[in-house]
């Protein structure tokens, strides 16, 4: 699912690294100032409506208000006045935090549907290149997959390459929920795969979803495929600094913030996904009980402890990831830091037996999903440790039983 799927030479990581600063100073002039003219997306088009939109006369809340404020406005509603700001303002409504979850579902359905047709039109656009009309092809196809069945999507942006992010299970009655943060070369294209489908966000989310209901039969779990932040396109500048981490890092915390009821979070955080974890961390709320990062090239601190989070904090590397070449530090903002499986860390180490590479963490059958699921319903006395140490289990109980580790 990302660039990292693939071992790429040592020295090209550390010649990125080394030409980095080049690219970071022009980052600061001409193509920031070209960037910061983009016309406005479809999404904040929508927001814009919304904030300019009014019901029975009455102003609309501000979308970015406090979730709790916005669900209850929402509670407030008629079935037929909630209908009708999902038909009116469906990308505002699908990714506002503090909207009922189900509103969401609906209202991504109708935006999904509305970018369908969008790019139905320009498959036939003489005005484009072939390659032009072929993008647009496969971009509808993605719009129609999303929107086959059931499908529970949290948030969706069409913008650019693309953002989304989806629910198995049932959220709002959910006793454990968890969110799995893909890394480098995640979007709408990339959310989900046939081929290789572990590798890919929906994969993972599925893979870990039926892993916890078998760790825990009796144990309402929802987990989310949360690719609702811009990923670093492959291995450049933005793969080597925060930044884009940074940006995710809002996005993510937002999300949390929102979740319904109370239930114990718990965060899976694949290669640059960690960094995204590892920036976020401090501000996530208390109720997030376990980040965990696999395949990590950092989490942007030296220490567990520097993340600032009530958090348990748990890594794991299979020993034929190559992510474990890239140089562990961070200098001038390049890099992500200390090695999260290092014992200098302190984090608590898991086994990622027969998780074959960096994109394997999820694949069913392996140690390192079998670890991941029994976080997931905080059953902390099965997860098995690297190296055969009991250390990572110590001074832990089971979320459902007490039990000590």
């Amino acid at each position: 699912m990302t660039s990292f799927d693939t071992p790429p030479q040592l020295s090209v990581w550390r010649m990125l690294l080394a030409l980095a600063v080049v690219f970071v100073m022009l980052a600061t002039t001409g193509w920031t100032a070209l960037r910061s003219h983009r016309e406005t997306t479809a999404l904040q088009a929508s927001l814009s409506q919304w904030e300019h939109g009014t019901l029975h006369g009455l102003h609309l809340p501000d979308p970015g208000a406090d979730p709790a404020r916005l669900a209850r406005f929402f509670a407030s509603l008629t079935p037929h006045e909630r209908e009708y700001l999902v038909q009116r303002y469906p990308l505002a409504v699908g990714n506002m935090n503090g909207a009922p979850v189900a509103l969401r579902y609906r209202a991504n359905r109708v935006a999904l549907n509305q970018a369908r047709k969008v790019e139905k039109k320009r498959m036939h656009d003489n005005r484009l290149s072939t390659a032009g009309q072929q993008d647009a092809g496969r971009r509808m196809h993605r719009y129609e997959a999303l929107m086959r069945g059931d499908r529970q999507i949290l948030a969706f942006d069409p913008e650019g390459s693309g953002r989304v992010a989806e629910v198995f299970g049932n959220l709002t009655k959910a006793e454990r929920i968890s969110v799995v943060v893909p890394g480098v070369d995640t979007d709408l294209l990339t959310f989900e795969k046939t081929y290789r489908e572990y590798t890919a966000p929906v994969g993972m989310a599925e893979a870990l979803y039926t892993a916890e209901r078998t760790a825990s039969p009796t144990t309402r779990t929802a987990v989310i495929a949360w690719a609702d932040y811009t990923s670093p396109d492959g291995l450049g500048v933005d793969a080597a600094t925060a930044m884009r981490a940074e940006e995710g890092a809002v996005r993510l915390n937002a999300l949390l913030r929102a979740l319904p009821g109370g239930a114990p979070v718990s965060m899976f955080c694949h290669s640059y996904g960690s960094v995204v974890c590892g920036v976020a961390a401090h501000g996530m709320p208390r109720r997030v009980a376990d980040i965990a990062v696999a395949a990590s090239p950092g989490m942007r601190v030296s220490r567990a402890s520097h993340l600032d989070t009530s958090a348990q904090v748990w890594a794991m590397r299979d020993a034929t990831d190559w992510i474990q070449n890239v140089p562990y530090l961070e200098v001038g903002g390049l890099g992500h830091g200390a090695d999260p499986v290092s014992s200098d860390f302190g984090a608590r180490v898991l086994s990622a037996r027969d998780a074959q590479g960096h994109a394997g963490y999820f694949r069913p059958g392996t140690d390192s999903l079998r670890n991941l699921a029994d976080i997931g319903v905080g059953a902390y006395h099965s997860v098995t440790c690297a190296h055969d140490v009991e250390g990572c289990r110590t001074g832990l109980s089971d979320a459902s039983t007490g039990r000590r580790a």
